[in-house]
């Protein structure tokens, strides 16, 4: 019995001994850590919390958005997904020579305007922007358990140089610093003082009326009126809103424009139509004939750089130059317009454009309307 014990006394120490070598040679894997977030606060007021190294990317709204993106991130990293009117812009533009993979961005989780959330899945985003304004779609992307963050396009009352400022310094905080934000916020705000020190003496009389074609297609007219970006290039410009009585981007008739009669037109981008169309009075339905800003030929097209130049984008500070100096080219002779958007694409995205490439700026395609 003694010796029956002592064996089994024997063998237990030995099982004991080989579990003990066992777990020496095959360790429990260690807990992994959970990745590092920080809190930022997004335009709808909202405490969003955020992966610190975000990868994946997807912009539905402010349509603009990726080309500021780009010029932040200088390119199109982890951008997984954007909005199909960004990139008909984009397809029509100088972003795609800059960045030649933005063209090949994922946008079929949008059909027809609307959101496909199941798409949106599939993209796997860490970060999802859309526009604050949006609350059916911020619903929608918090009920799929996407994380949204949310940018506002009145953030700063409509003021393009401040929005665009504000967008940089809400990717600075989502993405950190990339030695870009300072630089690029500085250079639009000092635009912005220079032109306005210029036009600040001009008297009423000496700001010509100018009008906005905003959305101008086979479904009608639209305009700038105030609280909209219109009013703010205009009058940042040293012009007189014709429809500085309006509000928003009111639908108007061509008794209106025949009222209002102005001295100035600017087509935007979001309109397939061109200067020559009024010039030619090529528009079904529409007389343009009898318009002073048609008779003087004072018809221009918003140009479109890296994005449309209406809304803010990467070229804002770019827009307030070319438009000051087409409204008083008496105050802004001593500046070169091609030269001011030549070193700026130098500086900010180590391109040198060709003439060739900027006549297309000034002159962009039909197509890049998205109609």
């Amino acid at each position: 019995m003694k010796k029956i014990a002592e064996c089994l006394c024997a063998l237990l120490a030995s099982a004991l001994l080989l579990a003990s070598c066992s777990r020496k040679e095959s360790p429990a894997a260690a807990p992994q850590k959970a990745a590092a977030t920080h809190i930022v606060t997004d335009h709808a007021g909202r405490d969003v919390e955020l992966p610190v190294n975000i990868e994946r990317v997807v912009i539905i709204s402010p349509m603009p958005l990726p080309s500021i993106y780009c010029l932040y991130m200088g390119g199109t990293d982890k951008l997984v997904g954007m909005h199909p009117s960004s990139m008909a812009a984009a397809e029509n533009s100088y972003l795609k020579n800059v960045y030649p993979d933005v063209v090949n961005v994922p946008t079929g989780f949008v059909k027809n305007g609307a959101v496909n959330v199941e798409e949106l899945l599939k993209l796997r985003p860490d970060v999802v922007f859309y526009l604050a304004s949006d609350t059916a779609l911020s619903q929608s992307l918090e009920n799929a358990g996407i994380k949204g963050f949310a940018f506002s396009t009145s953030v700063a009352d409509f003021n393009t140089i401040e929005t665009y400022a504000n967008w940089i310094g809400k990717l600075g905080e989502i993405f950190g610093d990339t030695g870009r934000a300072d630089a690029i916020i500085k250079y639009g705000r000092e635009i912005e003082k220079k032109v306005g020190g210029r036009i600040a003496g001009l008297g009423e009389e000496e700001k010509p009326p100018v009008m906005i074609l905003y959305h101008y297609d086979a479904s009608g007219m639209k305009t700038s009126g105030v609280n909209f970006y219109g009013d703010y290039w205009i009058n940042a410009s040293g012009g007189k809103n014709v429809a500085g009585e309006l509000s928003g981007m009111p639908q108007i008739s061509m008794e209106q424009v025949y009222q209002w009669n102005p001295e100035y037109i600017f087509i935007t981008n979001f309109s397939p139509y061109l200067p020559e169309d009024l010039y030619e009075n090529a528009i079904e339905g529409y007389d343009w004939s009898e318009v002073n800003a048609v008779k003087n030929r004072r018809v221009y097209k918003i140009p479109l750089g890296m994005y449309r130049w209406f809304p803010p984008s990467s070229d804002t500070p770019l827009c307030l130059q070319w438009m000051s100096k087409v409204l008083h080219p008496e105050l802004f002779g001593d500046v070169d317009i091609d030269k001011e958007v030549a070193a700026y694409f130098r500086t900010f995205y180590g391109v040198e454009l060709t003439a060739d490439a900027l006549q297309a700026i000034f002159n962009p395609a039909r197509a890049a309307s998205g109609k």
